[in-house]
């Protein structure tokens, strides 16, 4: 469905206001005619060129010839091919533009807005001691590009900052216009699909690629920019922490061997940075002490190095750095259980905790700080690498575990069974289970001995709880620190977790009467919109526990999951948005009558309809109780190349992170009580309205299920190699038991992009009080961010092209009824957003926002034509391998240029 378009929002104005975009499509058509020839050359222009005409309007241009018939399947899968690498390269250059676009989102930025307000330096500094902001990174399957093409991306996006410098070379003297035309041409030759599924090991190869190669590096460099800001030097507040190797959730692969290789292979590329930043400091630090003093501290650390070089005699610092990479070099044989890569020729006994690490460093760094007015005491390499043991350990990363509650329930009954504890724990009511739960906690004596023999899927879950205990041991408690139970309904299922955690010595009381001792904190996720409207109740219960009162008590906070995929797919977009809220809200009070900090861990997808928009406001847009310093949120998929596929770019979306939870937790509230109050009743009544409008579309209309699959490519979808996990939670074709990365991602593909909007139009015009509604959109931040990220989605959505894939379904009557249905509902967000925000057409107060979807409609538009007629042919029984390959490369290329695909 066409919208409104703005007046300057023209494709090729958009192009010519990005000259990089411009620039690089140039290359690429040159590519295109160099290796695809001047006839595939010719037909994607003429293709590109009346696909621009249709969406500028150009009078006749729907009557013209849209080129797609000329092509035969081999042309197909070039051209393809050719509009992918296109939005790709564009998705590139629109994300170098945008670097300073928002000037609010840094860290100097939002001090300086808290001082504003009276807050201080000093205030900021003292809220910083006990925060934690974590973006985490998980294996979800919404990335359909291969690693080599975004290795490619990432080398053409290097050479665009030399070329930025004003550089006509590269540093190996090749013409930068060459080298990267040469990355383009790699792209148009590297094949863009998986022949073979991923499996965990390759997840976890692709998520350290990103350690080594961004965050090491990144995030050292923002904590001292920010120690310049503050004029203090924060902890190491801001972490990035992973599920890849932990997360088991309807993933039968990952198992101990996948825990215990994360963190073997993890640790290995943390100390192999160390060992990097030691051997330069080594080459640095030439101080002789025949020209400076140096301390007693840094002789004696130089003298128990074992290095006894002549030529090094009289260089302390150097032969002290010695020994600590002989440490280092024995510490990394232990951990990642392989040779060290540089090994030294010094004995070292390995470092027993990172702590031993560091204090080796700081007494070189208090070395430096003694002489010459403190001039080699300022952070320089030594500051940074200081900062990296801080905050990556000998771990690199905290990998967080997860499981199904019903799994845990399973395993519980087996346990107590076997130990002829319980014969059917399965049929305890939940007051029954807990006493029980309980009983066995206050003891440190397992259910599981020697001689038990075990179900598969017990042994499997006792296996990676057992690799959990020895990383504690390898690489220290910060190793792991959660265990996500999904589906979490009753204090039961935590307690279940912590009965599992006693097996391995990870839960333990004493006699002391102290607290109970549990370094892997239980971690609820509420999924649904019932189970979130439960949360409050659930933890409340399950904070009354004595012992649980106590420990949570003396570890500081407890962490509370929210779900914002499955709370989508089960009430709809403003339910989940505004049931999320509310849990948050709610929960609040909870905590602080327990005496117990909250966190919050936000699951959130990259697409709106699985919580996706922009992380700046949707932070800031949190109830004010709720942050309290402490946040983490899920990246997945293609978000993760998106917002940390370059140093810059992650830097950018690392520190407006910091920045949105700075001023969530800081800033004074913007709504008097009267006006929230005021605005909470009225969004309890559209969200009701919502909510009775998408269940009624989505599961209480008949054939609606076979609808969604015969007009989507879902059952093609679940044939990409982007993940090692399984599509459908059962074996099932129930919309509830599929995952809702499918279910967003189908509807993306067939541009209908429900997920993100349907029942809000509903809620909006049936809401008599515009007044009120325009006021709430104008000054609320929690309805600001619902609204805009509805709008990106509507802006991207185009029933005229979903309207192409109607044939696809069999029985067309019922296809007409339930797509008029989806059309009025479009039709009424679109109107709705429009008279509540005071707009004349989509994204008029954001741009730069409208500029770049339009810049992609017309080379989104000949994909999803060309997708649907192999839909047909693939679905008549042709056999094609290539009419397969062809679905499978638009389903790649309609998700690169829609970005947010799942």
């Amino acid at each position: 469905m066409a919208t409104t378009a703005a007046p300057d929002s023209k494709p090729e104005a958009t192009i010519s206001q990005n000259p990089d975009i411009r620039y690089l499509g140039r290359l690429l058509g040159n590519v295109i005619r160099a290796y695809g020839g001047d006839k595939l050359y010719r037909q994607t222009e003429y293709i590109r060129s009346a696909s621009v005409d249709r969406a500028r309007g150009v009078e006749g241009a729907h009557l013209a010839d849209t080129g797609l018939e000329a092509l035969s399947l081999e042309d197909t899968l070039s051209f393809v091919r050719g509009f992918m690498l296109f939005s790709m390269l564009a998705n590139l250059a629109e994300d170098r533009q945008s670097m300073g676009a928002d000037d609010d989102a840094t860290f100097a930025a939002a001090v300086a807005e808290l001082e504003k307000h009276g807050i201080s330096h000093d205030a900021v500094a003292q809220m910083l001691e006990g925060a934690l902001i974590a973006p985490v990174l998980t294996a979800h399957p919404t990335e359909v590009r291969r690693k080599s093409m975004i290795d490619h991306k990432n080398r053409v996006a290097d050479l665009m900052r030399v070329r930025d410098a004003g550089r006509a070379e590269t540093g190996e003297g090749e013409s930068i216009d060459e080298a990267i035309t040469r990355q383009i041409a790699l792209l148009w030759q590297t094949r863009p699909l998986r022949r073979e599924r991923l499996y965990v090991q390759d997840e976890i190869d692709n998520v350290l690629t990103y350690f080594r190669d961004v965050f090491l590096p990144v995030l050292p460099a923002l904590y001292a920019r920010w120690e310049r800001v503050l004029g203090h030097r924060p902890p190491s507040f801001l972490r990035v922490g992973n599920w890849i190797g932990g997360d088991r959730d309807g993933n039968p692969y990952v198992q101990a061997e996948q825990l215990s290789s994360f963190m073997a292979r993890g640790s290995a590329v943390a100390l192999r940075y160390y060992m990097d930043g030691i051997h330069g400091l080594g080459a640095e630090l030439s101080i002789s002490t025949e020209l400076a003093d140096v301390s007693a501290d840094v002789l004696a650390l130089a003298d128990a190095s074992g290095d006894t070089s002549p030529a090094r005699g009289d260089e302390p610092y150097r032969r002290a750095l010695s020994g600590i990479y002989a440490r280092l070099s024995a510490t990394y044989e232990r951990l990642a259980g392989e040779p060290s890569p540089r090994p030294s020729r010094l004995p070292g006994e390995p470092y027993e905790t990172t702590a031993d690490l560091r204090a080796d460093l700081v007494t070189i760094a208090q070395g430096l700080a003694t002489g010459g007015e403190g001039a080699l005491a300022t952070g320089g390499a030594l500051g940074r690498l200081i900062r990296a043991v801080d905050t990556f350990g000998f771990h690199l990363a905290t990998i967080d575990m997860r499981q199904n509650s019903a799994v845990h329930e399973r395993v519980v009954a087996e346990l107590l069974r076997e130990a002829g504890v319980e014969a059917d724990y399965g049929a305890l009511d939940e007051y029954a289970r807990v006493a029980l739960l309980r009983k066995e906690l206050s003891t440190n004596r397992p259910l599981v001995s020697r001689f038990s023999q075990h179900s598969e899927e017990t042994a499997t879950e006792l296996g990676i709880l057992e690799a959990a205990a020895q990383a504690h041991r390898d690489y220290g408690a910060a190793s792991i620190n959660q265990y996500i139970i999904s589906m979490t309904q009753t204090v039961s299922d935590l307690l279940e977790v912590a009965v599992l955690l006693k097996e391995v010595g990870l839960w333990r009381v004493n006699d002391a009467g102290e607290p109970p001792f549990c370094p892997i904190m239980p971690v609820p996720l509420f999924e649904t919109i019932g189970d979130l409207e439960a949360a409050p109740g659930v933890m409340g219960a399950y904070f009354a526990l004595p012992e649980i009162g106590a420990m949570t008590r003396a570890r500081g906070h407890q962490e509370v999951m929210i779900g914002y995929s499955d709370s989508n797919k089960d009430g709809g977009y403003l339910t989940s948005t505004w049931g999320l809220y509310q849990a948050s809200e709610a929960l609040a009070p909870v905590f602080a009558a327990a005496g117990v900090n909250m966190q919050l861990f936000h699951g959130r997808g990259g697409a709106v309809g699985r919580g996706g928009g922009s992380a700046f406001a949707a932070i800031r847009a949190q109830p004010s109780v709720s942050v309290q310093g402490r946040i983490r949120i899920t990246e997945q998929g293609e978000v993760i190349a998106a917002k940390f596929g370059t140093p810059d770019v992650a830097a950018a979306n690392l520190e407006a992170m910091t920045a949105a939870t700075l001023l969530a937790t800081l800033e004074p509230q913007v709504l008097s009580a009267q006006d929230t109050a005021r605005f909470a009743a009225a969004m309890e009544q559209l969200s009701n309205s919502a909510f009775a409008a998408y269940r009624g579309l989505v599961y209480e209309t008949s054939g609606f299920k076979t609808f969604f699959r015969q007009l989507t490519p879902i059952q093609e979808i679940a044939g990409l190699k982007i993940g090692s996990r399984p599509a459908s939670r059962k074996k099932s074709d129930a919309i509830e038991d599929l995952r809702a990365i499918p279910w967003v991602f189908s509807w993306s593909q067939a541009r209908v992009m429900l997920p993100g909007w349907y029942g809000v139009g509903h809620a909006l015009s049936g809401f008599k009080d515009k007044e009120l509604l325009a006021d709430m959109a104008r000054v609320w931040p929690f309805l600001q961010s619902a609204l805009a990220n509805m709008e990106m989605v509507l802006a991207k959505s185009d029933l005229d092209i979903a309207e192409r894939y109607l044939p696809l379904v069999e029985d067309q009557k019922a296809a007409a009824n339930i797509f008029s249905r989806i059309r009025d509902g479009w039709a009424q967000a679109h109107d709705g957003l429009l008279s509540a925000t005071g707009q004349s057409h989509l994204l008029e107060h954001n741009p730069a926002l409208d500029r770049s979807i339009r810049l992609r409609l017309p080379y989104i538009e000949p994909l999803n034509l060309l997708q649907v007629e192999l839909l047909k042919r693939h679905r008549a029984g042709e056999d094609d391998p290539k009419i397969k390959e062809g679905i499978e490369l638009s389903i790649n290329a309609i998700a690169t240029a829609l970005r947010n695909s799942g």
